[in-house]
């Protein structure tokens, strides 16, 4: 049973952790920005330069958003007090279960909007490129590599997040040897960016006539779906440009043409393909997209001055040093070897069902900051 006072108590708390929430999204500057913008937007010559009225018009609607997530908050705190003071008028059964649910309601949107707040990354809000590859094991590693791409899929459903598979290698016998998914959608690479290493499992293999227990490993690669060049040249003789018959279920017209396309970006060895276009002309642009995005992102997280510091041996997988371990058997667990995040419930998180461990990461890494 719902104590009223208690409930007041908590409607006072909400009030004091939504204005520590508008400091940490820093409402006041968001309102600032967004009067600015909408000064630009009004202006006459507003549409002569294309490329710059469609990336205010992007941040317009992101800030709006946010601003908006925020002052939906606070007005299901308003409700939560209307309804003490009608519990308090009319007796507090007739109104216990919507005080609870309101209560839970705010609880679920603060850690929502609390997250966001540790997602400040200059790439945060950007769509993610999602890139798979098997480790060495054969078709038991293939298996895996495509039982994470299911999950991404999931995951990304779950969050109304648009998925979409650019390029796929099947393996000899089943699972895949490699795959590359765009996710897209706001913060998709802030929350997703938690998910780049090495992932083991553990498990009885269904490959295995004896039965026996198997660790095999995926690599997964998360990057930043980058809308502008950021001033990175791609210059056509350090690149080879192949064509090929596309891998997968990917539909009549993905299986009968010769219009994939795989780069080699030969400085680097950097590969990247793309087969789910229509065309070459398109899947080369695509193409070409992903492997500006990936140089851009080792630039930045290798602190180099240029693209042309990059260099191959970066590039290559340290198996072992797994981030996390999915244990099938003989118990069930899902850990984190960063954050000491664990879930017993594999099954769901193989569903996609990753926002706990995304949460301990963002919190880990703000801690770090701090530190």
């Amino acid at each position: 049973m719902i104590i009223l006072d208690e409930y007041k108590l908590k409607i006072e708390d909400y009030r004091k952790q939504a204005k520590d929430l508008a400091s940490a999204m820093k409402t006041d500057a968001l309102e600032e920005r967004l009067a600015e913008i909408e000064k630009l937007v009004a202006a006459p010559d507003f549409w002569n330069d294309m490329e710059r009225s469609q990336k205010l018009l992007v941040e317009q609607k992101t800030i709006k958003e946010k601003l908006n997530r925020y002052k939906y908050l606070l007005g299901l705190i308003d409700d939560a007090e209307t309804l003490a003071e009608m519990a308090q008028d009319e007796g507090v059964e007739e109104y216990e279960n919507d005080m609870g649910e309101t209560a839970r309601t705010i609880e679920k949107e603060f850690e929502k909007q609390t997250l966001e707040t540790l997602l400040n990354g200059e790439y945060d809000a950007n769509n993610a490129i999602l890139t798979l590859h098997a480790g060495a094991g054969g078709t038991e590693a293939q298996d895996w590599a495509l039982m994470l791409y299911r999950m991404y899929c999931r995951f990304g459903e779950q969050h109304n997040y648009k998925v979409k598979t650019i390029d796929i290698l099947d393996g000899e016998e089943a699972g895949i040897k490699s795959a590359t998914v765009v996710i897209e959608g706001p913060n998709a690479y802030g929350y997703l960016k938690s998910e780049a290493g090495v992932h083991r499992l553990v498990r009885i293999s269904p490959f295995d006539a004896s039965g026996r227990r198997h660790t095999s490993f995926a690599s997964v690669e998360v990057m930043p779906e980058i809308t502008d060049d950021k001033n990175i040249e791609i210059r056509e003789e350090d690149i080879k440009v192949e064509a090929h018959r596309a891998s997968g279920a990917g539909g009549q017209h993905i299986n009968k043409t010769d219009s994939a396309i795989r780069i080699t970006h030969i400085p680097t060895g950097i590969v990247v393909g793309c087969q789910n276009e229509r065309s070459q002309k398109q899947n080369k642009e695509q193409a070409l997209k992903m492997l500006k995005s990936k140089l851009l992102e080792i630039k930045e997280r290798e602190h180099l001055d240029k693209i042309e510091d990059i260099k191959g041996d970066q590039m290559q997988i340290a198996w072992g040093s797994q981030i996390r371990s999915y244990v099938f058997m003989p118990y069930t667990l899902v850990k984190d070897h960063r954050t000491n995040y664990e879930m017993g419930n594999v099954n769901a998180v193989m569903d996609g069902a990753l926002d706990g461990f995304i949460d301990a990461y963002l919190r880990y890494i703000k801690n770090g900051e701090n530190e």
